[in-house]
């Protein structure tokens, strides 16, 4: 130490009233799997969605992160009902308070001439009547409509929320999976390693 660091840990000591002139630092450990992470990070995403708006579903945060995942995963409504015990409008609805939205939802409506009545101010028994069609498809239909509607306005802010974190995630067990492919494999190549003690 020189004279200068001397005399400023001097100053620094008698003001402090400790002899500790550096604060300890240790580095958290990070992990690249934290499964329970993102779990909890969908279950926050899934709470801040229920303050702002107004859920149809009586599913729980946990269960509607397992709607999340497996909607992600590709699985079908009916698939997801299965595995929560749920019917699959329920499913449908819950999958709709979380702005996932299908390509095939309503697909065998015309969603245009749908929406264009709606804005008119028609009834749903007037749109069914008007297009020919039940009325459980024009209320099918007008609830993508306006969960389209719902998350033009957020701008698809917590559908890009879950594809980061799920990302996230896939990215982590993936590079999980490489750091236990240590190289040792290679190295042992052509060597007998099924040793009995």
């Amino acid at each position: 130490m020189d004279e200068k660091t001397e005399h400023l840990r001097d100053i620094f000591m008698d003001v402090a009233d400790d002899e500790s002139v550096t604060e300890g630092q240790t580095e958290q450990r990070g992990s690249l799997l934290r499964e329970g992470g993102v779990d909890e990070r969908l279950e926050q995403t899934i709470k801040r969605m229920r303050d702002r708006f107004a859920f149809e579903t009586e599913l729980d945060t946990h269960a509607l992160g397992l709607v999340v995942r497996r909607f992600y995963d590709g699985e079908s409504d009916d698939s997801i009902a299965t595995v929560l015990g749920v019917s699959t409008a329920d499913v449908f609805e819950a999958r709709l308070d979380l702005h996932l939205v299908r390509g095939d939802d309503a697909d065998n409506v015309d969603h245009a001439a749908v929406r264009e009545l709606i804005d008119d101010g028609q009834s749903p028994a007037q749109i069914a009547a008007t297009l020919d069609i039940d009325r459980e498809t024009v209320a099918r239909a007008r609830a993508v409509i306006e969960t389209k509607r719902e998350i033009q306005r957020v701008s698809q802010r917590f559908q890009t929320e879950f594809e980061e974190i799920l990302t996230d995630a896939d990215i982590s067990v993936r590079l999980t999976a490489d750091t236990r492919d240590d190289g040792l494999e290679d190295a042992t190549e052509g060597m007998e390693v099924d040793v009995d003690f």
